[in-house]
């Protein structure tokens, strides 16, 4: 892995406040913990943590094991495609650790991301792309064989759009992708597990190798939470991912083959024509206080 990213210099601090985009009302807020680091929410939920002098500090738990999965991939800089944007945690990420990746985002809020391009130095992140995009018509437009790895974090009302959990959708995705190349989707669901279970049906019936990280408490029902799936048509680094999960500052389960088989139980894929309504938080999921 690549040292920590370059401090920024130059530019303005950016702004605290609050501001209307397509989705809600964004607000930034500085981490009084870390000197340049900011936490974007939208109607309270959040999206986004950005440390601007150090991109490969990744603060929410499932971006975290998104970084370590991306870690345990073959070196090298890599040609990446993320659905949903926000403040690009991930894109900075690849940037700081790969360099030379060239990456694409789709997402859907220009305001956001006209927004983020202003106070969060998105246009400092080299070989980064921002299209107004959602995901589903982003990835139709990309070529056969065009991407080493999709990321998917697509969230819009702090819910995931449904379009982007089916069958249809993922074959899309598996068009695009090389042939050893890896899709990374975060999926939030909660006690039961029912949507979570389906996604695994939908994207195991697409991708021959399909692994889960999640918390120990999500996977029991305790409390609603992230599952990161990370799914390939070649063979995944497995023990890497193992290894990686379990050494983490917060420890994620990583389930596969039979395990997983088990987990998905008798869940169907899903297909274009359902009208799925996808979970949502009870309010947030990363523990910020309510206003008062």
């Amino acid at each position: 892995m690549a040292g920590r990213g370059t401090k920024r210099r130059g530019a303005a601090r950016p702004i605290p406040g609050r501001y209307p985009v397509r989705f809600g009302l964004a607000e930034l807020l500085a981490d009084a913990d870390r000197p340049n680091a900011w936490l974007l929410t939208v109607d309270e939920v959040a999206q986004s943590y950005v440390d601007l002098d150090d991109p490969t500090h990744l603060e929410f738990e499932y971006v975290r094991r998104i970084g370590d999965v991306i870690d345990c991939l073959a070196g090298g800089p890599l040609e990446a495609l993320h659905l949903g944007g926000a403040g690009c945690t991930v894109p900075r990420y690849i940037a700081a650790t790969r360099p030379g990746s060239r990456q694409l985002v789709f997402d859907a809020d220009e305001p956001l991301i006209d927004l983020v391009r202003e106070q969060l130095d998105l246009r400092a992140v080299p070989n980064l792309r921002v299209r107004i995009s959602d995901g589903r018509e982003g990835v139709a437009t990309r070529r056969d064989d065009s991407a080493d790895l999709v990321v998917a974090d697509v969230f819009q009302r702090a819910k995931m759009p449904g379009d982007v959990a089916t069958l249809e959708f993922t074959t899309d995705v598996a068009r695009v992708l090389r042939p050893a190349g890896t899709y990374l989707i975060n999926v939030a669901d909660g006690p039961g597990l029912k949507f979570a279970r389906r996604v695994v049906a939908t994207i195991g019936a697409v991708f021959p190798h399909v692994v889960m990280l999640a918390d120990s408490g999500v996977l029991r029902g305790r409390r609603f939470g992230n599952v990161v799936l990370v799914a390939s048509r070649a063979d995944l680094p497995v023990d890497e991912i193992t290894r990686r999960a379990a050494s983490a500052a917060f420890p994620a389960r990583v389930t596969g083959g039979e395990e997983l088989d088990r987990f998905r139980g008798n869940a169907k894929p899903i297909h274009d024509d359902e009208a799925l309504d996808t979970p949502r938080p009870p309010w947030n999921v990363f523990g910020l206080p309510p206003r008062t």
